[in-house]
């Protein structure tokens, strides 16, 4: 059976694209889902997964609609390839029924084990270079400026989580989450400003400061 799933990130999108394009593909039953991609709650996709038999076919508009990131992607095709259920994503012509879809799939595990060596590698630097400040656990060493702005760079393109982030670094996500904090507030700030006169009033109003 061939079976869809379908994902928005947010409340002012829809599926409808996807869904068009899911029943074209010819798929009998669709699970769909409206939730942050960088939300570990998907329910929809795990009783989507647990719908799948071998045999079936789970077909998505495009790779990103399914994992949260490159190493989330791959384990749950890994596991579909484990149960003997084959996997397509329309928008990359992507197909692990056939040859080529699976060698494609062997390099997407390639550069998932290169990422994780690069984080370990980076991890292990800031591990010898605290070591040799004389610095052995406890606290973290402050990152640097430049450290900072990277950090807030990756964060702004909604694609890695605070944790993920933090392994590049070798820091906590509370510590990430210190450091991309501000640049909210700063948002928030530049949103309140550029408010006429009377909507800042009743903002103000509203929140009890007159």
């Amino acid at each position: 059976m061939l079976i869809g799933y379908a994902r928005v990130s947010s409340d002012d999108q829809t599926n409808a694209a996807q869904l068009a394009e899911l029943k074209k593909a010819g798929c009998k039953r669709i699970f769909e889902e409206k939730v942050s991609g960088r939300s570990k709650e998907r329910p929809e996709l795990h009783r989507c997964l647990d719908r799948l038999d071998e045999g079936d076919t789970l077909i998505v508009w495009r790779l990103d609609r399914l994992g949260r990131s490159l190493s989330d992607l791959l384990e749950i095709v890994t596991d579909l390839q484990h149960r003997k259920i084959a996997f397509v994503s329309l928008k990359e012509k992507f197909d692990t029924s056939n040859a080529s879809g699976r060698s494609i799939f062997h390099v997407f595990a390639s550069l998932a084990q290169f990422e994780r060596e690069l984080i370990r590698e980076r991890t292990m630097a800031g591990l010898a270079a605290a070591k040799a400040r004389g610095r052995l656990g406890g606290r973290t060493p402050k990152l640097g400026d430049a450290d900072a702005v990277e950090i807030r760079a990756l964060w702004a393109k909604n694609e890695l989580s605070k944790d993920r982030i933090g392994n590049m670094f070798g820091v906590s996500k509370s510590t990430v989450d210190r450091i991309v904090r501000p640049a909210r507030r700063d948002k928030e700030k530049a949103l309140v400003a550029a408010l006429p006169p009377n909507a800042k009033a009743k903002r103000a109003q509203g929140s009890g400061k007159v």
